[in-house]
């Protein structure tokens, strides 16, 4: 039902529901006649016309937007004014059609009259200004809602378009490091980087994506530094069959895992292993890299790029449903947690 026709039923329903509760305690009271229907009839069409009218004055002169310690004084005396001139028409009409003509000769009747009619006229504005306050309201928590998400929105893509130069940065200096040592890897690594690029360029305006996609990007990323570190990497993945229904934010694994081989690994004279494993529970997706190496406590694990900006997206999109913990799992490895609930909470049905 649109606003017009919301307005009109409200409008007739509540006046009619008036004056069929008036003429059934009239009826209680046997004091219904051909007199009090009449009325009661001229009550609920003059207080449909005169509350339409008064809604067309409102409107015109912008009480809705009137701060209410203003507005109040107004409608108190709209209320009166209204019912004065609901009273009078009634009884012109009544006077023409001969029907309790006498009744205005006295004056404690006519401000009895108009006092009973003021409370239904005040009541109407009543409802008439709440009405509007609340869709204003609704409106305005809207508008918020789509502001808060466009500067979400803009967020993301700022954090999407640093992560994929700083990946790009690492992956030449790996190249680079091959191209003297071994061209024949080199040419390897360059098909393999290429392989990624590929991909992060189909998915580049996606907010998420499948698992299974980004999973093809850790691969050949893993492979990459296979060629660079050889013998000093070992990797290790182990998938459970239902992480396959999720989608993960586009390069957040694979800066994991990069962040795991740039911080443990490397660092290692003999190298080490790195484990990727993934498992579900209660429709949320676990991921636990584990890689050989140590946190050091002085170290802040927030203080890399990748983390800091890992958690920024995740916060962007999942607000606190989704959780991102790096801990020393033992003397000799670290363990990096994520946990991605199935639903996005800012972009949910918004997936491009």
């Amino acid at each position: 039902m649109n606003k017009k026709r919301l307005y009109w039923f409200c409008q007739i329903g509540g006046w009619l529901f008036l004056a069929l509760a008036q003429s059934l305690y009239l009826k209680l009271s046997d004091a219904l006649n051909f007199e009090t229907a009449t009325s009661q009839f001229l009550l609920l069409f003059f207080g449909i016309l005169l509350s339409h009218l008064y809604r067309n004055f409102i409107v015109k002169y912008g009480w809705l937007r009137i701060k209410i310690i203003l507005l109040i004084p107004r409608v108190i005396i709209a209320s009166i004014l209204l019912a004065v001139v609901a009273d009078y028409a009634q009884y012109g009409v009544e006077w023409l059609l001969n029907i309790e003509g006498d009744k205005h000769l006295n004056t404690i009747t006519i401000v009895t009259n108009i006092v009973n009619l003021i409370p239904f006229f005040f009541s109407w504005s009543l409802i008439y200004f709440l009405f509007h306050y609340i869709e204003n309201y609704k409106k305005a928590e809207i508008e918020n809602l789509k502001w808060e998400a466009s500067i979400n929105e803009i967020e993301l893509n700022k954090l999407k378009s640093q992560l994929n130069p700083h990946f790009m940065f690492n992956a030449m200096n790996s190249i680079r490091a091959l191209v003297d040592e071994n061209p024949s890897k080199s040419k390897d690594a360059i098909t393999q980087l290429s392989n990624i690029l590929r991909n992060t360029l189909q998915m580049g305006k996606n907010k998420v994506i499948p698992f299974e996609e980004e999973m093809k990007i850790v691969n050949d990323y893993l492979a990459l530094e296979a060629i660079r570190y050889e013998e000093r990497l070992k990797a290790i993945v182990k998938i459970h069959p239902e992480s396959a229904s999720f989608n993960v934010p586009p390069l957040m694994i694979q800066t994991l895992v990069e962040n795991g081989i740039k911080h443990g690994i490397s660092k290692l004279v003999n190298g080490g292993v790195l484990e990727i494993q993934t498992s579900v529970e209660n429709d949320t997706l676990i991921i636990k890299i584990k890689n050989s190496g140590q946190l050091k406590e002085k170290h802040d694990s927030d203080s890399g790029f990748g983390i800091k900006n890992t958690k920024q997206r995740l916060q962007l999109l999942y607000g606190n449903s989704a959780t991102l913990n790096i801990n020393n799992n033992d003397s000799s490895s670290v363990v990096t947690e994520l946990t991605i609930p199935k639903k996005l909470t800012s972009y949910e049905g918004n997936i491009n």
